[in-house]
């Protein structure tokens, strides 16, 4: 039986970012993925936020250095409706910390991440998929299968599932809860873009309202290499009903009713490169992100929508989290997962939650679309869209439910603000 300090399920980006974390403080860190990397995943668009534990893991330098890689500088977010648009500058926010990040592809960058991590010393044992896990006093016993089908077993004073979608320890403890969103799905691919328009900002993600149906949504994500993300997102019902068959029509259908897509991307080639791909019923909930021996990073605990791109920066954050308690545990001193991880946690989950049920309501894109902002709280709102959703001197984070439905009443559809 194998032994460590910390086992972590999965090699994504909370996984790899926990692992470094512990490794430097000394602990014996097993990483297990089932997958081989590198591997295809959504999720393209980084926040700000997440340079801080990118750089306290000591992988900052190799991410810059994916540039050469299609990663593309990003220095904030633009929006459009119908013939309207407008952006949010992340380096003019209200919370200090990084204002510029990278839009990466998620192969390459989550590639990246767990290398560096197993050069600082850290075992990582891909095609590893973990089949069960029981509980005694003092430690965790995970059943694991290796490439070749033979059962392991592997013993961990504690256990962090990074997962993500995959939810391993959720389903095996019978953990998943209901998410209280609605039911969404999204359909996307990676595309030549060939965008010559002078007018298109490069170093912003694009979030586009369709111009009819405020509740569907298109992400525009330019790399560096002419090859760019671009998915539609809405309710199962409306995007499957709309006249279409088969992903690639129903995305290009949504993508050919935008002004401002249909105009720069006249000379984009829809090549099948990357397969065009569904995911449906993503947003998930547990009922507890913590208990004896483990903890839930990530999407493995709980995935809003990606509408801001929270969910890399809601993984890091945790890793992070979760790293900083577990070191004061072994270190023997007395910890409250629910006040110190739980709670901190959900800090910053319930901020993004209020903001993304606030864009589906359509009462913050009346917020985003509106003229003549108020510049300090624009200043407040771009910290959050820029990850930093736990600044909790930013009021806007404090109170979110309370300020959004204030300002969207403030704002309305083409006001100002």
């Amino acid at each position: 039986m194998s032994q460590f300090d910390v086992v972590i399920i999965g090699a994504g980006p909370a996984g790899a970012i926990a692992s470094a974390l512990l490794n430097k403080k000394g602990y014996r860190v097993c990483v297990l993925e089932k997958q081989v990397f590198p591997r295809f995943v959504i999720g393209e668009s980084l926040l700000p936020h997440c340079m801080e534990f990118i750089e306290e893991a000591g992988m900052l330098e190799a991410i810059k250095a994916g540039i050469s890689d299609g990663f593309q500088f990003k220095n904030g977010a633009a929006f459009s409706w119908g013939n309207r648009y407008t952006t949010i500058d992340f380096t003019d926010k209200f919370s200090p910390g990084p204002g510029t990040t990278f839009q990466v592809t998620r192969a390459r960058f989550d590639h990246i991440l767990i290398n560096e991590a197993q050069k600082q010393g850290v075992e990582v044992r891909f095609e590893h998929s973990v089949e069960s896990i029981e509980f005694n006093r003092q430690a965790a016993v995970l059943s694991v299968s290796d490439p070749q089908d033979k059962t392991n077993q592997i013993e961990a004073q504690f256990v962090l599932d990074a997962s993500g979608y995959g939810r391993v320890l959720a389903k095996l403890l019978n953990l998943e809860y209901p998410s209280s969103l609605p039911e969404r799905m999204a359909y996307f691919t990676h595309i030549d873009d060939n965008v010559t328009d002078p007018t298109f900002d490069r170093n912003k993600i694009l979030i586009c309202t369709h111009p009819v149906l405020r509740d569907v949504w298109i992400w525009f994500i330019p790399f560096s290499n002419n090859r760019t993300s671009v998915g539609v997102v809405g309710q199962p019902e409306c995007l499957n009903n709309y006249g279409c068959e088969g992903a690639k029509a129903i995305l290009k259908k949504f993508v050919s009713e935008v002004p401002m897509l249909k105009r720069i991307l006249s000379n984009a080639q829809w090549d099948n490169e990357v397969p065009f791909r569904t995911l449906r019923n993503y947003s998930a909930n547990v009922k507890s992100l913590y208990g004896e021996h483990f903890a839930l990073l990530g999407n493995a605990s709980e995935f809003l929508d990606p509408v801001f791109s929270s969910g890399v920066t809601i993984a890091m954050h945790s890793a992070k989290l979760a790293a900083d308690v577990l070191h004061r545990q072994f270190s023997g001193e007395a910890v409250n997962w629910q006040q110190e991880y739980a709670d901190k946690l959900q800090v910053g989950i319930n901020a993004f939650k209020t903001y993304v049920n606030g864009w589906y309501s359509t009462k913050f894109q009346d917020v985003i679309y509106a003229e003549n902002n108020n510049p300090e709280i624009r200043r407040m709102i771009s910290s959050i869209l820029a990850g930093y959703a736990w600044d909790e001197n930013n009021p806007f984070v404090t109170n979110s439910e309370r300020r959004l439905d204030v300002l969207a009443e403030i704002c309305g559809p083409a006001k100002s603000c």
